[in-house]
Parts: C-alpha cells; sequence; structure tokens
C-alpha cells in the first residue's frame, strides 16, 4: 500500500495535501474540521501585526468565472488578511496545535516591512508551538497598497531582506509565499533562498477583475456601486502554477529548494502533476470553498490507488520526475513528425473536428456526403486541435517512423540529423532570423 505519509521542510503530515491560507483557515473551527475531514495540514490565514484592527468589507467579497455547466473555474477574492484580533488567533492556533500533534500547522503572516514588526511577531507564534511560518508576499489587493504582500513579493530585495529578518529571529521553518504578479517568477525564489529560506510556496492569486456588471457599469463583486481588482484563484490558473513551479524547480540558481504547489489543485490527478513538477506538497483552497473539507478524501484515495499501480511506496518517488523533461522551445524534436488518425468506429459524424480545422487551422480534415470525416496527410501538421475539440475521444496521432516520407513537406523523418545546422538551434545564425554571440 502507498504511504501518503509527507515530510517537508521537517513538518510531518500524514498526508501531502494541505490548507492554503485563505478564507476556510480563518479560525479553530474551520481547522478543527478540516482536519477531521483528513488533510495533512493547514496554513492559518494571515495574521497582521498588533495595531489598528483590518476592516473587511461587509458586501460581496467573491466574484467567479463559470464553465458551461456552471461548474467554478475560477475565484475573485478581495478579502483582506484576518480581522480577528491577533491574540484570539493565537490562542485558537495553540489549542489546535495541541490537539493534533499529528497535522502540520503553519502560520502566515504579513506585517509592515521592518524589522521590529517582524521581530515582534515570530516569539508569538512560535509560543504556540506552531510547526512553521509562511510568508505572505503575495496577496495582491488591499494589503499591497499599504506597503505589504504582493508590494514586497514583487521586489526581490525586500524578499531577501524580510526573510533574512525571519531567519534571524526564529527556529521555526520558513516558507515565501511568491507572488505570480510578477515577470520573471526565477527572481524572488532566488531572493528567498539567499535570505535563508527553507522553501516557497506558489502561487499566490492572480491579479484580477472577473467581470463587469453591464447594468450599474462597475467590476464585481460591487460594493456600494463601486468595484475593485482582487486575487484570481482556482482550476483556471493550474496551468500559470505548473509553468511557475516548474521554472524554479529547473533554474540552476534555486534547484533544490524544496516547493509547497498552490494554484488549482482540485483532484488528486492536479497534485500528482504538481509534484511532478518539483512540488513536495500541495495547498487548496478553491476546492475546498467549493466542494466541502471532505473532497480531500478523493484526492487521498485517488492517490493511493495512482501510486499503488505504479509500485511507488513513497511520494517522494513523484516529486521532481517530470522537471528533466520540461525544456525551452529551441530544444524540442523536429524529427519526431505525427499524423492524426480519425477511429471512425468510434466517430459519431458531429463535425467538430472538420470546423475547427477547416474554419481555423491547416484545413487538413476531409468531410464526404455521408458526413464520414478523414486526414488529409499532405496538411496535417499534427497540431492537435481535432484531438482536443473531439467530444468523444475518436482521434488520436500516429507517430511516422524514422526513414518514413511525410506527405506534408516531402521530407524524411530524421532529416534535420545535424543538430548543429537544426534551424531550432540557439547558435544556429538562422534562429530568430539572428546571428549568434561572437
Amino acid at each position: 500500500m502507498a504511504d501518503l505519509r509527507s515530510e517537508f521542510v521537517g513538518i510531518k503530515s500524514p498526508n501531502p495535501f494541505w490548507l492554503a491560507s485563505a478564507p476556510p483557515t480563518d479560525k479553530e473551527y474551520n481547522v478543527r474540521r478540516a482536519y477531521e475531514a483528513g488533510w495533512g495540514g493547514v496554513v492559518w490565514k494571515t495574521l497582521g501585526s498588533e495595531g489598528p484592527p483590518v476592516v473587511n468589507v461587509s458586501g460581496p467579497r467573491y466574484g467567479v468565472i463559470y464553465g458551461a455547466d456552471r461548474r467554478v473555474l475560477g475565484i475573485n477574492n478581495i478579502e483582506l488578511i484576518t480581522d480577528r484580533p491577533l491574540e484570539v488567533n493565537l490562542r485558537e492556533i495553540k489549542s489546535v496545535k495541541r490537539d493534533y500533534p499529528d497535522r502540520a500547522l503553519v502560520v502566515s503572516l504579513m506585517v509592515p516591512c521592518d524589522e521590529a514588526s517582524w521581530k515582534a511577531i515570530l516569539p508569538l507564534v512560535e509560543e504556540t508551538g506552531a510547526d512553521g511560518v509562511e510568508l505572505n508576499f503575495g496577496c495582491p489587493h488591499g494589503m499591497a497598497e499599504r506597503g505589504m504582500g504582493s508590494a514586497v513579493g514583487q521586489v526581490p530585495e525586500y524578499i531577501e531582506m524580510v526573510t533574512r529578518w525571519v531567519k534571524q529571529n526564529t527556529r521555526m521553518p520558513c516558507i515565501v509565499k511568491l507572488t505570480p504578479n510578477i515577470t520573471d517568477v526565477r527572481k524572488p525564489a532566488e531572493a528567498a533562498k539567499r535570505g535563508g529560506a527553507d522553501a516557497v510556496s506558489l502561487i499566490n492569486t492572480i491579479n484580477s477583475i472577473t467581470s463587469v456588471n453591464l447594468d450599474d457599469f462597475a467590476p464585481e463583486p460591487m460594493i456600494d456601486g463601486m468595484g475593485t481588482h482582487g486575487g484570481y484563484c482556482g482550476p483556471a490558473v493550474k496551468p500559470i502554477a505548473l509553468n511557475m513551479v516548474a521554472e524554479i524547480a529547473r533554474n540552476a540558481e534555486t534547484a533544490g529548494l524544496p516547493i509547497s504547489g498552490i494554484g488549482g489543485v482540485t483532484t488528486w490527478r492536479d497534485a500528482a502533476e504538481f509534484m511532478a513538477l518539483g512540488a513536495g506538497n500541495v495547498q487548496v483552497c478553491t476546492a475546498a470553498m467549493t466542494y466541502g473539507f471532505k473532497v480531500v478524501q478523493e484526492m487521498i484515495s485517488g492517490l493511493s490507488e495512482y501510486m499503488d499501480r505504479k509500485g511507488m511506496v513513497s511520494t517522494s518517488e513523484i516529486v521532481g520526475r517530470a522537471v528533466p523533461k520540461v525544456t525551452d522551445w529551441q530544444y524540442l524534436n523536429l524529427n519526431y513528425v505525427t499524423k492524426a488518425v480519425i477511429n471512425q468506429d468510434d466517430c459519431i459524424k458531429c463535425g467538430r473536428c472538420y470546423a475547427a480545422c477547416e474554419d481555423t487551422s491547416h484545413q487538413a480534415i476531409a468531410m464526404d456526403e455521408d458526413r464520414t470525416f478523414t486526414v488529409k496527410d499532405e496538411e496535417c501538421v499534427a497540431c492537435n486541435l481535432c484531438v482536443d475539440v473531439c467530444p468523444v475521444d475518436c482521434i488520436t496521432m500516429r507517430e511516422l517512423a524514422k526513414g518514413e516520407t511525410d506527405p506534408r513537406t516531402g521530407r524524411e523523418v530524421g532529416d534535420y540529423a545535424n543538430w548543429t545546422t537544426h534551424p531550432n538551434n540557439p547558435s544556429s545564425a538562422s534562429f530568430c532570423g539572428l546571428r549568434p554571440a561572437e
């Protein structure tokens, strides 16, 4: 049987599924219910320093993007960090950790960007018995306007500075949560590592406006006729998150830096994909907000069954397995050629492949009078669009063997034998029309 027990930067949990710092982890009641449902860990909703209270809006806090079946694809959130008193949160954290010593409990923190503020709050968190802290350098709304959240996360020098302050003032593991609202996510990750971070977590929410009310002409969610940008999360952000996790995992400057993967994890398969690209565990928010805490039970059983099928006994066998196969475009193999093939027995003759290819691709599918659809190999570039739009999965791609002639180009497969003259080679004089550097 697969063993889902996880150890992330020395923090042990019965499985790699943690709840992310968000509304579901705002109080003791929620966290206890989460642990009882089976979550391996929780990152407590972001705490701020003692001082002027945080005041959240009392109107709508979430906007949403739906799929055609009204499935939630993404949520826009304008809620700030916790508005509950610091001492109440600390008391509840201590109580929960005492009663669930085998579950991970990490505390998310966001305080003003000065050493005194960080030095003041860290001992208070440490006294609760929490397993670690996560530095919230990602929140794109509300707190960023106050010089915190993504306002710090977008400046690598600030990340390095604050991380160093934290590491100098606590024994607890320090996870730095990164913002995706930046051009190159590798730079803040490198800064976190230089500052001594034990790990990074990503992605935090994406700055967004999800919709506009066309009666009142204001962004939604709408507060007294006005709207604002917020943080976008959910299944729709998963591709962005996967890419950013992979960029850090394959970057020489951050190689070996533990990663907690966040961004649209809804199923065990999502989690396994994050782990294959280098994440040691995953954090979940939108799935729990959409389906409730018990969604983790399907994640646990699904990942366990997958690992059993693969003969894996530990989640560590998944972590990073796909990283060596992530490359830059110019290194892709042009000797690999495929053609679409339509299984006529399974085809329902809907014509979606034909319409998509004829109107928007390479006119590589023919339609007979009886609505039989066939592939024109001499036109097919193997773009995969027909496979993607087929509702019954009756189209596959056949790989051409080495030496076989591609009807479209008239070139034998394997013709690009010399990499030094390959048009994809960055050192080739023809690459991007530029001559290579001397």
